[in-house]
């Protein structure tokens, strides 16, 4: 596929005529290119979206939710092709491509819905002549920026809300995989979307990312970012004030107590830390293990871990992929020295394997390492790869210190037998989401987004569109008719 930008309801080239290849990560194989945007073009998009804003924002929400639905039947349609893509230029199999394009669908059809209950109130007033009505309006021209681990997914989180809200949006998808989503942009061209209203250039976060940030067109920005980025939007997206939902790194603790299952919560480590190779921001990073289950739990852990094959995400039966590019198996690989050399002891993986088309690729063995001190990167930096840390804890009263010792709060599972004491466990623990005997902390009806240094705002449930729409209140004084 060799992709251009969207502006205007035109594909059109970068105003620079910069391109960038697209890597297969399984063999390095080039996938397809794709334009790649700079300022000007930024500006283009900007100019579009706000010449777009005030009809979509009119449109009645009956009617957005309409081209809203015909999109995501679309993407439903062409699932297959877009899942094939986007396994060829991320890495994931195709199950999990597969996988992330549905749920985005059904984040679509989600806020299609959500968008036509968009209303306000009649308030209380101080005197009998008064009237006081609480309403919405869209916030304006938004900014979007999308990451490279859930390209699909995570452009639906942002899209579909902005566009049922009566926003337009101008949308940053990652440089590294923009393919499969200029399909799915495509799917909304075809949905008969007004020419505008989504507007989608490719670029890097520097350039692109800042620009968006920076510029006054833009009222809000919405992004899934690292923290470090996170934080150069929130510096330059101050000179008017945007408003701001950043989803940012975590460092998410999987706590075990004493009397949880082993076996099941190993399984249950076991592909929350390496799905999408450990590429996800709600991935394990830190398993606190109670020590009177910690050897059971290892055990049952390691066997787990020992069943992972790899392979490239198109070939049949292959559920684990390679890792994204080089940066990310030397950054992996680095977390996993320096755990070593502080006192933790490996378990399995940690290596680049070899033969068997491994050497193409960017592939990395999963790795676990045991009695991982608490100053290790692995416990204090977001590995974003194919690693878990493996901490005992006395008590839960450790458990829960440890877990809240770091400036991240995005997600965080306890398993437990007890689930009075699960439940007390989770009340303390300082993240947006914690799973309980559950590894997955994402639900399409319920608020995700992190505490602390991990984010601020929630996309997802009726806060994902709230979140896109102004609040307005009217005063108005009424004579009484007899």
């Amino acid at each position: 596929m060799d992709r251009k930008l969207f502006i205007d309801g035109k594909w059109t080239d970068a105003a620079t005529g910069n391109r960038a290849s697209i890597p297969d990560p399984a063999t390095r194989e080039t996938v397809g290119t794709s334009s790649i945007a700079g300022r000007a073009d930024v500006a283009l998009s900007v100019a579009a979206a706000k010449r777009a804003l005030q009809g979509w924002g009119n449109t009645h929400p009956d009617e957005r939710a309409a081209i809203l639905h015909r999109a995501a039947g679309l993407i439903e349609q062409r699932v297959e092709a877009i899942a094939e893509l986007l396994t060829r230029e991320q890495g994931k199999p195709i199950p999990d491509s597969r996988k992330e394009i549905l749920f985005g669908v059904e984040v679509i059809r989600f806020y299609a819905e959500e968008g036509k209950r968009l209303g306000g109130s009649i308030r209380p007033a101080s005197r009998p002549d008064i009237r006081n009505l609480v309403t919405t309006a869209p916030v304006g021209v938004v900014g979007g920026i999308i990451p490279w681990n859930y390209p699909v997914d995570l452009y639906a989180w942002k899209v579909a809300p902005v566009l049922a809200a009566g926003c337009t949006l101008v949308a940053k998808p990652p440089h590294e995989t923009p393919l499969a989503i200029g399909m799915v942009v495509q799917c909304f061209a075809d949905a008969g979307l007004p020419n505008g209203v989504l507007n989608d250039i490719p670029g890097t976060g520097p350039e692109v990312g800042a620009a968006l940030a920076e510029h006054p067109g833009i009222s809000m920005i919405t992004a899934t970012a690292s923290v470090p980025a996170g934080q150069s939007i929130m510096r330059a997206a101050s000179g008017n004030l945007k408003r701001l939902s950043l989803e940012l790194g975590g460092q998410c603790p999987f706590i075990v107590l004493d009397d949880a299952d082993p076996e099941e919560a190993a399984a249950a480590a076991a592909r929350r830390s390496f799905s999408n190779m450990g590429q996800i921001c709600i991935a394990v990073n830190r398993i606190l293990v109670s020590r009177g289950i910690h050897d059971r739990f290892v055990e049952a852990l390691v066997a787990e871990t020992r069943k992972i094959r790899l392979g490239h995400g198109v070939k049949p039966g292959v559920l684990y992929g390679p890792v994204l590019n080089e940066s990310v198996r030397e950054r992996v690989s680095r977390h996993v020295a320096d755990a070593v050399d502080r006192g933790g002891r490996l378990l399995v993986g940690g290596r680049t394997p070899h033969g068997d088309d491994m050497d193409a690729g960017y592939f990395f063995e999963p790795a676990l390492v045991d009695n991982v001190p608490d100053d290790a990167l692995a416990l204090t930096q977001e590995t974003f790869g194919p690693l878990a840390a493996i901490r005992p804890v006395a008590d839960d009263a450790e458990a829960l210190g440890v877990a809240n010792a770091l400036p991240f709060g995005l997600a965080a599972y306890v398993y437990a037998g007890d689930l009075e004491r699960a439940w007390s466990l989770a009340e303390q623990i300082e993240a947006g989401a914690v799973g309980v005997n559950v590894n997955d902390t994402s639900e399409l009806h319920a608020p995700f987004g992190g505490w602390k240094m991990s984010g601020i705002g929630r996309e997802l449930g009726r806060e994902g569109i709230e979140a896109f729409r102004e609040v307005k209140h009217i005063k108005m004084r009424v004579r009484r008719r007899a």
